[in-house]
This record gives C-alpha cells, sequence and structure tokens, in this order.
C-alpha cells in the first residue's frame, strides 16, 4: 500500500508537468519558481512495524519519536518542475524500561525459564539522502510543493540487545541482537507549502513519509531459537518540520 502511494505520488507530479507543458502558450507570462534550499528542523514519528512494541511481530523495531533536522531544496529544470533534494538526520530513541521489562517476561515465557533479564544500549540514529521529482503551484506568495523521492538510508546506529534466561539447560549463554549499520534503499513523499518573505526568503511547514526495508539484524550466542528472533528492521517515518528558505 506504502508503494502504491509514492507510485501514484510519482505520476500526479509527471501528469501535472506535462499538463503545465501542455498549457505554456497561455502562460507565456506567468513567473516560474527559482531553486531554493531551505534548513529545516521538526519531529520524526516511526510508524508500522519501526514503533512496534508487539514481541510477537519479529519486525518490530520499538523506536520512539524523536527529532529530526537537515537541508532540502529544488533545483528547478523547466519551469515550476524541479528536481528535489532532502539530506536529514533522525534520532528515533531507544529501549526504555517498559519495552526491556516486556522483552523480559515474553522471553520466559518463550523459554519456559526460570526468569530472564534484558538490557539494552545505543539508539536509533540515520541519514536520509533522498532526491526526486518535484512540482510547485504558485498562488500569490504561497507555493505548494509536490514531491516523490527515492535514494538511501545510511543506519548510522540501532540498539544492541543482550538476554540472558536462567533455568534452561540449552541456553546457559548470554545472547546478544547486535546492533546494525549499514546503508538501505529508501523511498518516501512530501508535501510542502512555503510562504515568500520576500524575493529572496522564506519560511514553511512539510510533512514527508519514508520507509525502507531497512537494514539486516544478527544475533549472537543464540542457540536454541525460541520466542522472538529479529532479522530486519524495517524503516518507516512520518516527519513534520519547519523551516527557513533562501530562494536564489
Amino acid at each position: 500500500m506504502k508503494r502504491v502511494y509514492i507510485i501514484a505520488s510519482l505520476f500526479i507530479i509527471i501528469f501535472t508537468a506535462f499538463k503545465a507543458h501542455a498549457q505554456d502558450k497561455a502562460q507565456d507570462n506567468k513567473i516560474y519558481e527559482k531553486s531554493y534550499i531551505a534548513l529545516y528542523g521538526g519531529v520524526s514519528n516511526p510508524t508500522g512495524n519501526y514503533g512496534s512494541t508487539d514481541y510477537n511481530n519479529n519486525k518490530s523495531g520499538f523506536a520512539k519519536k524523536g527529532v529530526t533536522f537537515g537541508i532540502e531544496g529544488a533545483i528547478y529544470v523547466y519551469k515550476n518542475l524541479g528536481i528535489g533534494y532532502t539530506l536529514s538526520f533522525q534520532d528515533q530513541g531507544k529501549l526504555i524500561y517498559d519495552d526491556t521489562y516486556s522483552l523480559a517476561q515474553n522471553y520466559t515465557t518463550s523459554y519456559a525459564a526460570d526468569g530472564t533479564t534484558v538490557s539494552a544500549t545505543g539508539r536509533y540514529h540515520n541519514w536520509n539522502i533522498l532526491v526526486g521529482p518535484q512540482y510547485s503551484f504558485v498562488y500569490h506568495k504561497f507555493v505548494l510543493d509536490l514531491r516523490a523521492s527515492a535514494g538511501f538510508i545510511k543506519m548510522a546506529s540501532t540498539p544492541e540487545i543482550s538476554v540472558q534466561v536462567t533455568g534452561v539447560p540449552e541456553q546457559t549463554a548470554i545472547f546478544y541482537q547486535r546492533k546494525s549499520s549499514a546503508f538501505v534503499v529508501g523511498y518516501g513523499g512530501n508535501v510542502g507549502l512555503r510562504y515568500k518573505l520576500s524575493d529572496g526568503f522564506a519560511i514553511g511547514v512539510k510533512g514527508a513519509y519514508i520507509s525502507s526495508p531497512g537494514p539486516s539484524i544478527k544475533t549472537e550466542g543464540r542457540t536454541d531459537n525460541l520466542g522472538r528472533l529479529v532479522t530486519k528492521l524495517p524503516i518507516s517515518e512520518f516527519q513534520t518540520t519547519l523551516g527557513f528558505t533562501i530562494i536564489f
């Protein structure tokens, strides 16, 4: 469903561009958008599996609401059709006490153990590097930007989780869900609204959705694969941000 949304957004942008091309003669006196770059920041919300805390879902990420900041912009190549770009950093938090407690209780049940101790270190940090077609609609000082994008997500770190079960002869050693760091494919789309303060500056708000199959996750020290076993961490984020734009 998410891929359908992204593809539909791309078709809308392309269709709009062709429609604009067909109306060229009627728009000869129109002033078209200039390229811009913006510095922005805001809130990044994990969605779907990424934000899930369901022990029985091996794709649950336990990620949390966090901050995002970065630079974005567009270079217009034909009237109001341009190539948009984004470089951003996200901090999606860490596992909290309630998360490790829930994992411990459920591992105890899965292993029929006397008890389980779970600890987690590290945070979810990633960089988004995305580019794609953008079309802008202008009304007086307001500019509505629609963009579909694809590129790479650099997963800088994920939490590392250690699990020790007691009373299970087949699993006496501590086992670890290791942290991951990798480049993975990402895609998304966003809608932004800018207000021009002058010919050279603007402020704007933006909503963006980013998704990725995510990095592979390795587990070490496990001799009995009972209960939760994570092998992949899908990433999905919805971001709301505020930015300051320089027009050139």
